[in-house]
Formats: structure tokens, sequence, C-alpha cells
């Protein structure tokens, strides 16, 4: 039992030891980590936010550790990172994209991008390696972009360094130390969109290197050595479709450049930048050229042409027909351009040329007898060169350019709208002519053109006005630029229409142009235009109003955010139209403008609310009438008069013993009856009677107020009459606001007839209230009872 105790707790305390030991491994493992994400995050803050890491110049000399596969895409350009460990990529498993392009790498272990099996860019451009290692790429099984350029490597090996690239796209290699290609270096790649060499210093090309490529959609190379070029050309005719040759001195060798070269060839474009050429060299690489067959575009772009064109014509027609269809020349530059010749022989070469643009070359005109073998030419482009009016006539003379069908002569030194007419007026087959940015400032009333002109370009000219000048069958117009104020030019076929830049108020009128599809009038100045305007244009599809100062008015807000379908018509909506007044919205988009209804609809509101506060006056006077708030206003006016005289008249003015109220349907009583027993009783009363003691004249309130003050006593001789009686009314109103607030005894109540409290109006709430809580005096209809009656009223009057 002892040994097994002691096992026993042998095993324990050797459990404990392992557990604690591997808790510490895990604290390790996670304070590391920790670490790790701290210096990431302080070296490059932008990694722990998305999964975009940008950590471009911010001076590093390593990659950050704690890279985690969350990051797709990682930044790390213009640092100055020197190498590249195994374990500095290891966890970013997810990148698609890794640029480390101008740093100082110079070393890279070979497993570094082991685990980056989804990479789809890598550049390593503008680094310091000095080979390139083909296990470096083995399992960048995705890669379709890689940038080597401008490192220090001679050469690529003695194998392919991109054999594992299947899904390579474009490769951009090269520098300027960059020497040699060998066979087997692009061994491995099948097809690519663009391949780009730097070889600028190429001196040593083994034949045959480049023919693994099947397909090459775009080649780029610099190149200065001639005979290099012409083995390169051997080689890709097969497989390039675009070669771009710049800063090559072209010296062509006489050897053919189909030399043991089986057709089809697959090149179609040739284009030579930043080149130089002699006289001697030109005749030979046309010569050369032309035994490409699949050769259809020629391209100089920013070249020197050495010479005065002094080209063996004879040798160049006699190699043929050139297949070339399309010629570009740019920016081309003769330093002896004043001695340059007429190329009279060349005429038999252009005769297939289709397409022609010579642009930014200075050509101030092309020979009548070599413009009239452009038999076939379609597409010619004189844009930015020095062509006059009197050398353009010479150079669309009779017979020349007979298919000519678009011309491009912006840009020149044009002076004169109606000369240019009349000499492209001579091309019976013109379709398309851009005049645009010719100096014209007038424009003549009437014009001949082609009768086949569809499209005119007649943009940045200084023409002030559009006149019937403007040909009838054109179909696409551009008066762009041109300080225009208005156009109402009659064009029943006009399609497009182009206004941008101009000083419209308005928009065009629809009748004039019924077959608009498209028009733009952006940066005019517009203020607004009307959903009958916009309408007007039954084949609208497309309207660019954009960079206009709109009036965010309530006509043309509700117009424009209500209409059906105008966010699919409108051009740049809803960014590019903004509203300029009033000041409060200026900057703000038209659509998201809501105006208030007081602000769209003033005379309406305003019209509301004279009609609500009419219908109030008119509730108020009918509530007024059947509530009888008339005569609490006319109460209160009395009693605003009472008020402002004494409330008890001194001893001395008291004049009459009472004050008799009553209706002039009981007069006969009062007057009769009444007034006999009591006037003259003994001592005999003195009454007051409005028939009689009333002062003419004065205000009966006033009459009424100053009798009751005067009177010792108010009696009111109540009955139907009384009750009914308006007069009565308001001499009861009148007088009980001061009468009954003072002593409620003054009163004395005489009912003739009987009559119930109900039946008095509830405005005289003091009357039904003496009436319940007062005894009054009944008028009795037998004789025998009538003396006990006058004998209480007389007592009543001496209280």
């Amino acid at each position: 039992m002892q040994y097994t105790s002691k096992m026993f707790n042998q095993t324990k305390h050797k459990s404990r030891t392992t557990h604690t030991w591997q808790m510490w491994a895990i604290y390790m493992v996670l304070t590391v980590n920790l670490s790790e994400e701290q210096v990431l995050k302080q070296a490059c803050p932008s990694c722990s936010a998305t999964q975009l890491c940008n950590c471009s110049s911010m001076g590093l000399d390593f990659i950050p550790p704690g890279l985690t596969s969350k990051i797709t895409v990682l930044n790390l350009a213009y640092n100055r990172i020197k190498t590249i460990r195994s374990q500095d990529l290891q966890q970013a498993v997810n990148l698609r994209a890794l640029l480390l392009q101008s740093n100082e790498i110079s070393s890279i272990d070979e497993d570094s991008f082991q685990s980056l099996g989804k990479l789809e860019l890598l550049d390593l451009s503008n680094n310091s390696l000095a080979h390139l290692s083909p296990v470096w790429f083995e399992h960048l099984f995705s890669l379709q972009h890689l940038h080597l350029q401008g490192n220090s490597y001679r050469d690529l090996g003695e194998s392919s360094p991109f054999s594992n690239l299947r899904n390579l796209s474009s490769l951009h290699l090269g520098n300027p130390q960059f020497s040699t290609i060998r066979q087997g270096n692009f061994e491995g790649i099948g097809v690519l969109d663009t391949l780009w060499i730097d070889g600028g210093n190429l001196s040593q090309y083994e034949p045959g290197s480049l023919k693994p490529i099947m397909e090459i959609n775009h080649m780029i190379i610099n190149l200065q050595n001639s005979n290099i070029f012409s083995a390169i050309v051997r080689d890709i005719l097969h497989s390039v479709i675009w070669l771009e040759v710049r800063g090559i001195k072209l010296e062509v060798e006489k050897k053919s450049l189909v030399q043991n070269s089986t057709l089809p060839f697959r090149i179609q474009k040739l284009t030579f930048k930043d080149a130089s050429f002699t006289d001697q060299h030109i005749s030979r690489i046309i010569v050369l050229l032309k035994e490409i067959t699949s050769l259809h575009e020629l391209e100089a772009v920013d070249c020197v042409l050495e010479g005065k064109g002094e080209w063996n014509t004879r040798e160049i027609a006699s190699r043929g027909q050139s297949f070339v269809e399309t010629v570009s020349i740019i920016n081309i530059i003769i330093p002896n351009f004043h001695l340059f010749f007429d190329l009279d022989g060349m005429g038999s070469q252009v005769e297939k040329l289709k397409r022609l643009t010579i642009a930014s070359s200075k050509v101030f005109m092309v020979p009548c007898d070599l413009a009239r073998h452009f038999s076939s030419l379609l597409y010619l482009d004189f844009h930015d060169n020095l062509l006059v009016n009197i050398r353009l006539h010479e150079t669309i003379c009779e017979g020349a350019w007979p298919s000519l069908q678009t011309l491009n002569l912006s840009q020149n030194s044009l002076r004169s709208l109606k000369k240019t007419a009349n000499s492209v007026s001579r091309l019976p087959k013109l379709i398309n002519l851009d005049i645009s940015q010719n100096n014209f400032g007038e424009i003549p009333d009437v014009c001949e053109w082609p009768k086949t002109l569809k499209y005119l370009n007649l943009s940045s000219t200084q023409i002030p006005k559009l006149t019937t000048c403007i040909p009838l069958t054109l179909e696409v117009l551009d008066v762009s630029t041109n300080n225009l104020k208005e156009f109402g030019l009659q064009l029943p076929f006009l399609k497009e229409l182009y206004l941008t830049k101009n000083q419209l108020k308005t928009l065009p009128g629809a009748a004039p142009v019924p077959n608009l599809v498209t028009m733009s009038v952006r940066r005019n100045k517009l203020n607004s235009f009307s959903r009958e305007e916009f309408e007007s244009f039954k084949k609208m599809e497309l309207l660019d109003a954009s960079d206009n100062n709109f009036i965010c008015s309530c006509e043309f807000l509700s117009f424009i955010q209500h209409q059906a379908g105008i966010a699919q018509v409108l051009v740049g909506w809803p960014d590019a139209y903004v509203c300029d007044s009033p000041l409060a919205l200026r900057g703000a988009q038209v659509g998201a403008v809501h105006l208030s209804l007081m602000e769209c609809h003033r005379a309406l509101v305003v019209s509301l609310i004279c009609a609500l506060v009419f219908l109030v006056i008119l509730i108020l006077v009918v509530v007024g009438y059947k509530y009888h708030a008339i005569w609490y206003l006319r109460m209160t006016w009395a009693w605003l008069q009472a008020k402002r005289k004494p409330k008890r008249a001194p001893p001395r003015d008291i004049c009459y013993d009472a004050f008799v109220s009553y209706s002039e349907n009981d007069s006969d009583w009062v007057e009769n009856i009444m007034v006999r027993e009591l006037e003259q009783a003994c001592p005999p009363f003195r009454l007051c009677l409005h028939k009689r003691d009333f002062v003419p004249g004065k205000w009966i309130v006033d009459n009424i107020i100053d009798s009751i003050e005067k009177s010792h006593k108010t009696l009111f001789v109540l009955s139907e009459h009384f009750v009914q009686s308006e007069w009565c009314k308001y001499e009861l109103d009148f007088s009980h606001f001061r009468l009954f607030d003072e002593n409620n005894d003054a009163a004395i109540l005489v009912l003739l007839e009987p009559i119930q409290s109900k039946a008095i109006p509830k405005r005289f709430c003091k009357l039904r209230k003496i009436m319940n809580t007062k005894t009054y005096l009944e008028w009795p209809l037998e004789e025998e009872q009538q003396a006990v009656f006058w004998e209480n009223l007389k007592g009543a009057l001496k209280s």
C-alpha cells in the first residue's frame, strides 16, 4: 500500500509538472503573438483595421511581424527593406497582392513565398536583386502579374525562373544592366497579355529565346541594338500581336526579317517610340516590313527623322505593295524640315492605305500629286499642325482623297470658315469633319459643304453665332466653347447636339431639331428648364445639363424631382446638378433639396390662412350670436363705463324714490295704475320713468346708469313681456352690474303675472338668483287683495 501510494504521488506530481510546462508554453506563445501584433500595429496602423495593409513610405527596414491570414493586400513599397526571410510572410496565406517595389531588397530566402498560393500580383521592381531564383516562384500557382524591372540582375539565369507560373498574364523585367537573354529563359509561359523588357543595354540574344511563348498581346521592349531587334522580330512573328520598340536607333541589317519563318504570321501592329531613323534606314525598314504580310498598322511616336526624305523609292516600289493599312505619325521631329523632299516617288506605296494620322508634326501641306494617290484612304487626321487655308486648298485639290470619309483638321491655323468649307466640299464622300480649335472668328451666312457631311465639329472656333452656313444634312453638331447665346437653327436630321461651355440661358427649342436624341448644355448659364421644355424633345435619350447655375425654385424642383425617368436621361445626375441660388441652398444637390410648403405655395398658403381666419371669425360670430357673446361684450363695456363713476351717489343727488324698469307692453299698468297709486299717495313717491325722465340726446346706457344712481330703489315690473323684450333685457343688464354688486336689497321685483325662473334667460343670472332667494311682490287679480299689495310695495320703497 505504501508503494502504491508513493507511485500515485509521483504520477500526480509529474502530471502537475507537465501541465505547468504546457501552460507556460501557451503563455509564451500568446505573449509573442501579442507582442508581434503590437509591433505590426505600431509599424503599420492600417493593418489592424482592414484587409488592405498599406505600409508604404514608412521608413521600414524589415517586414513587420504579426501579418495574419485576413490580409489580402500588403503594400510595403518605398521603404528600406533589404531582406525577405522565410517566416516574414508565412501567415499571410490569403494575400492577393504584394507590393515591394522601390526598397533595397538584395536577398530573398528560397521559401519566402511558399505559403502565398493565392498571390496574383507580385511587384519586386526597383530593388537590388542581383539574380532571380526559380525557387522563389515555385509555389505561386495563382500569380498573374510579376514586376521585376529595375533590379541589378544581368540575365535570367540558365533556365526559366517562370516555368511554374501557368497563369501569368503580365511580366515586366530588365534593367540598365540587363544584357543577356538565353534559350529556355521563357519556358513554361504559354500566353501573356503584356511582356515588357527593359533591354536598353541588351547585347546578347540567343535566337529562339522568345519562341516558347505562344501568344503575346502587347510586347514592349527598350532596345538600342538593331541586330537584336531583327532577331527578336523573327522569333515573335508568330506570337506577338502588337510590338512596341522604344529608344532604338534603327540601323536594320539587310538580312530578311522573316528568314526561316513560316506563315501564318500573328504580328499586326508595330510601334516605334523615342526612336531615331535616317533616310537610308527608313527605306530599308519599309522594304523589310513588306515581307511581314500580317502587319497592318505602323506607328511612330516622339521619333526623330534624320535626313531630308531622300528615300530609295525605286527599291521600295520594286518590292511590291505594302500590306499596311494604318499609319500613325505623332510628334515626329525632322531637324532639316526646311530641306525635306515632297516624297513624290512614294505615290504608289500609299494607294492601299486606309487610315493616316500625322499629328503634332508641323505639317503645312501635302503636295497635290501625292494627295491624289491616296485613293483608298478613309480616315485622315492632321490635328495640331500648321495648315492654313491657302495650303489646305492645295492639299485638297481636285481629285485628291477621293474616298475620304473622316477628316480631322483641328488645332491648325485655319482662319476662314467659308474657305475651309469650300476646300472640303471637293471631298465627295466626306461624312465626318473636325475643324475645332481653329480661330475662325466670323461665320458667313452661306457656305458650301459636301452633300454627304453628317458630323461637324466647330468647337473652340471663336464663332459668335450660328447661321445657315451650318449644313442641313448634319446628324451630329459640336459647337462647344464658342460663347453662343442662343441656338435656333433648323436641322431636321440632327441627332446629337453639343453646346458645352457657351452662354445659353434656356434650352434650345425642340421644333427646329425634331429628331434630337442627345444634347449637352453643360457649363452654360441655365437657371432651370421646365417640364414643357423637357417633354418637347420627343426622342431625347440623353441630356447633359450639369454644371449650370440652377435657381432652385419650387417649379423647377417639383418638375426635376418628380419627372418619371429623368435620372436615366440626365447625364451626371445627381452629383453634377447643384443649386446656385437662393443663397441658403447654394452648393446643395438639386435632387436633395426640399422646400417648405410656405416657400413653394405662398399665395395658396396665404389664401388658406385668410380663408381659415374668415372661417374662424364666422364661427366666432355664429357661436357668439348663439351664446350671446355680443351681449357679454356690451355688458363689459357698460360695466367699464359704470366703474369709472362713483359707486354710490351722494345723498343730495338722490332725486327719485325708485327707477322703474318695465316692458312697453306693460306700460298701461305701470303708467295708469302704479304711477297714479304711488305718486298720488301721502306722502307721494317720485318715480323715474324712461319715457318721461330720460335726458333727450344722451346715450341710453348713461341715462340708465344715471337714473339708477339717482334713485333710492330700482323697481322691476316682471312679466312674460319683460323677459321677451330686448329693451328690458339691456336695461336690466346694464343696471345689474353695479346694482347687484353693491346691494341686492335695492332691487324690488314685482310680478304682474306668474313667471317661472326657468323662463328667464341664463344670462340674467343675478335676476334668477334673486328670484330663487328673495321674496318678490305678486300683483293680485282680486281687488280685495290689491290694497295689501300697494301697502307692501310702499313699505318696500320706504325701506
